[in-house]
Parts: C-alpha cells; sequence; structure tokens
C-alpha cells in the first residue's frame, strides 16, 4: 500500500475520531446544567460549541510535544518538485 494512502487514513481517521470525541465532551461538560434547569438543551450545545472552538486556538502544547524531539527533523524531507514550482509543502499530498 502506498505511503500516501496510509497517510490519508490516518488522517481522516483523526478526524472522524475528534469530531465524535466533540460529541462525547459535550454531552459530559453540560449535563449538569442542562439536568438542573440552569441552562436550556440549545443553549448549552451552543455555548459547549463556542468554548470548544475557542478552546483549541490557544493551546500549542501537542505542537511543541511533536517539534520538540517526538519527531526527528532530520528524517522529514520535502518530496521533490518541479524548480520553481510554486506548490507549498502538504503532508496528505
Amino acid at each position: 500500500m502506498d505511503v500516501s494512502v496510509i497517510v490519508v487514513v490516518v488522517v481522516v481517521t483523526a478526524l472522524i475520531f475528534d469530531f465524535t470525541n466533540g460529541f462525547h465532551d459535550t454531552a459530559n461538560a453540560m449535563a449538569t446544567s442542562i439536568a438542573t434547569g440552569a441552562l436550556r438543551p440549545r443553549v448549552a450545545v451552543a455555548v459547549a460549541g463556542i468554548l470548544n472552538l475557542a478552546g483549541a486556538f490557544p493551546s500549542v502544547q501537542v505542537a511543541k510535544t511533536i517539534s520538540g524531539g517526538l519527531v526527528d527533523e532530520v528524517r522529514i524531507t520535502r518530496p521533490s518538485s518541479s524548480p520553481g514550482s510554486s506548490e507549498p509543502f502538504c503532508g496528505i499530498c
């Protein structure tokens, strides 16, 4: 199997997992406020969605961990392309 196919399958699987994991996070985080009547379900889900989206941006710890020695940067090479090509590097391509 081609390496690029494996990379695409892994990335798609990770994105699907992350998407479904958000459902569980929302249910766990908002169950108490819905059950006590503090928030209506639609408001609670909207609040959870906004806070999950906002929480994704300030944290760069995963990127720091990967760039800090988990992945050997010397072994990562840019795919060869024609000289003068303006095609940006794409890990999925």
